[in-house]
């Protein structure tokens, strides 16, 4: 007997697949459970997780903008330079904040259809309900753990493993670290910012905002690596436990499976009603196997009592010629 999930034989000393760990006898899909498409929108959420990516990093890289205008200002004492970085700063900010929303309801969307999913495959063992896959994130401090142990979840009973796979501590550990760095990073940057003297007139006022932005950089550092760990490995979770569960979701029976080689049902050609006219004429019955038609309108004492018909006699005008 071949596990109906994987395909691997099994062996009646186990109680389930040792490879997906399927129930034996059990299908891949629980038939009529619902099930949901997540490779189309795990495409999406990839794709603004990476937008993001890219867009924070080159936020964080903006500084060295800041630290060339700077010193421009320094060298031609013109203020309204310093006042350009800040808004070049600004500009750069915007569309990572519109990608970072993005992907954040998207990936929530993806978390909780794949959630879903996990109810109709045998053998899942969920920890958490399906509502954690959106409430996880929003709550707070629940979202430093539940958002972690949901996708641990999934990723557990959709790429068949036992314990949770390295990618998702790596993703999880990268992601905390972005998050909690990038919010220490931005109130350290107003503090030191609030500092600066509003209109520098001096060579000392101008080195302070070169300053400024060369520590900025450096405070963005780590929080940049962490961001860009965080979405290669999410995106290759989305990608790995999407196309896992789409090729298992394929192998879902029909509720009521027909045996193999059963030959088709016969469809019979629908036949024509008889229709009663009134009037003198009358539609005649169609003639079927028994006999010839009868008027709709003939009683059946007055059907048997119509001759045969009668071969056409020798001579008889229209007959044809014997030989």
């Amino acid at each position: 007997m071949r596990c109906l999930t994987c395909g691997d034989a099994t062996s009646p000393e186990h109680n389930d697949c040792q490879r997906c760990h399927t129930p034996l006898g059990q299908p891949a899909v629980t038939p009529g459970l619902p099930t949901y498409r997540v490779r189309g929108i795990g495409l999406a959420a990839t794709i603004a997780v990476g937008a993001t990516a890219v867009f924070y990093l080159v936020v964080s890289l903006s500084p060295l903008i800041g630290i060339v205008l700077a010193r421009r200002a320094m060298a031609n004492d013109d203020t309204d330079l310093l006042l350009g970085a800040a808004v070049v700063g600004g500009l750069l900010a915007l569309p990572m904040v519109v990608a970072h929303l993005t992907a954040a309801v998207l990936v929530i969307i993806w978390t909780w259809r794949a959630r879903k999913n996990t109810d109709a495959f045998p053998g899942a063992l969920p920890t958490l309900g399906a509502g954690w896959a959106i409430a996880g994130w929003l709550v707070p401090f629940a979202n430093f753990v539940v958002p972690a142990r949901v996708v641990a979840g999934v990723a557990r009973d959709s790429l068949w493993r036992r314990f949770t796979p390295t990618l998702v501590v790596v993703w999880w550990c990268a992601w905390l670290v972005f998050s909690v760095g990038g919010r220490l990073t931005s109130r350290a940057d107003e503090k030191a910012y609030d500092k600066l003297p509003e209109t520098p007139f001096t060579d000392a006022g101008y080195q302070a905002y070169v300053d400024y932005y060369g520590d900025s950089l450096l405070r963005n550092a780590l929080p940049a690596v962490a961001c860009a760990v965080a979405a290669v490995t999410l995106i290759l979770l989305i990608h790995r436990i999407s196309a896992a569960q789409e090729a298992r979701i394929a192998q879902a029976a029909p509720v009521w499976p027909t045996a193999a080689g059963w030959p088709a049902a016969p469809v019979w050609p629908a036949q024509p009603v008889p229709v009663a006219q009134s009037g003198p004429a009358a539609q005649p019955v169609p003639s079927g196997p028994a006999g010839p038609a009868v008027p709709a309108t003939q009683s059946a004492s007055d059907a048997q009592s119509v001759p045969a018909a009668q071969p056409a006699s020798e001579g008889a005008p229209g007959a044809a010629p014997t030989v």
